[in-house]
C-alpha cells in the first residue's frame, strides 16, 4: 500500500517547527477513556502528542509510516516508537483504550485505517483525531499569510489539505457514536519563529523544489512591515483545534 510521505525531507524543520497541543486536549481524552493501558498514537510524526498521551498513559505505541520522522522522535520511557503506516495492522486485536491520529488523518485511506482501528480498540475504546486549520495574529499580518497561504501557495497544497480546512467534516467516520469538540493552539512567538513554522509547511518545500527558489521572499517584506519595526516582539498565535472522537 502506498505511504503519503510529505513530510520526511524536511523531518527536522518540522519538528523543531511545530506548535505543541494544549495539555487540556490530552487531560479531556484521558477522562473519555476508561482504561489507560494503552495508546496508539498513529502517524506519530515527532511524537508530539505521543509524549503528553505518556503522562496518563501507561503505554503508548507511536507509529510513522517515515523512518525519518521516527527518527526525529522525542523519546519518553514509557512511549515505543515503530515504523509503520496506519494501515498496516501489527497490533493486537482489542488492544488499545484510545487511538490519536493528529494532524494526519486526511493522509490515510479512511476505509482501510477505520477497520485497522475497530479491531486494535477495546470494547468502548476511543478514537480521537484532531485537527488545526490556519493560525490568526491580528488582522495585518494574518492578509499576508493569507496571500502567502492562497495565492502563492495555493496550487502546492495536496487536495487532502482541504480536509483539514474543512475540519474533517468531508470524512464519514463508521461509528456509532461520534462527537465532536474543540480547542486552541496558543503559542508566543517572534518572526523569525513565525517564518521557521512556515518553513515546516509541505506546499513551501514542495514549491522551493519545484521553483528553486523559497515563496517567503516575495511576502517578507510585508510581512515585516506587519509585524512591526522590531521582529523580535513577539505575537499570539492561535490556532483552532477541532478533535472528531468515535466510540467502539
Amino acid at each position: 500500500m502506498s505511504f503519503n510521505d510529505h513530510f520526511s525531507g524536511h523531518a527536522q524543520a518540522y519538528a523543531s517547527a511545530r506548535p505543541s497541543y494544549p495539555e487540556q486536549l490530552f487531560e479531556y481524552l484521558g477522562s473519555e477513556c476508561e482504561h489507560h493501558d494503552l495508546v496508539w498514537d498513529c502517524a506519530t510524526g515527532n511524537g508530539q502528542a505521543a509524549v503528553s498521551l505518556a503522562k496518563t498513559f501507561k503505554r503508548v505505541i507511536a507509529t510513522d509510516g517515515s523512518a525519518e520522522q521516527v527518527g526525529q522522535a522525542q523519546p519518553a520511557n514509557n512511549v515505543e516508537y515503530r515504523q509503520m503506516t496506519a494501515e498496516q495492522s501489527l497490533l493486537e486485536k482489542n488492544s488499545c483504550d484510545l487511538i490519536t491520529v493528529a494532524q494526519a488523518l486526511h493522509w490515510f485511506d479512511t476505509d482501510v485505517f477505520f477497520d485497522n482501528a475497530k479491531a486494535c480498540l477495546k470494547p468502548n475504546g476511543v478514537l480521537a483525531a484532531w485537527c488545526y486549520g490556519v493560525h490568526e495574529i491580528n488582522g495585518p499580518v494574518d492578509a499576508v499569510v493569507e496571500k502567502l497561504y492562497e495565492e502563492i501557495l495555493g496550487e502546492y497544497w495536496p487536495p487532502e489539505r482541504r480536509l483539514v480546512e474543512n475540519h474533517y467534516d468531508d470524512i464519514r467516520f463508521p461509528f456509532a457514536t461520534c462527537y465532536t469538540r474543540h480547542f486552541v493552539m496558543t503559542r508566543e512567538w517572534n518572526l523569525q519563529q513565525l517564518c521557521a513554522y512556515f518553513t515546516s509547511w509541505s506546499a513551501l518545500q514542495r514549491y522551493k523544489k519545484q521553483n528553486g527558489s523559497d515563496p517567503l521572499e516575495l511576502v517578507s517584506e510585508d510581512l515585516r512591515n506587519a509585524w512591526g519595526v522590531n521582529s523580535e516582539n513577539t505575537h499570539t498565535v492561535n490556532w483552532p483545534l477541532t478533535v472528531r472522537l468515535a466510540r467502539k
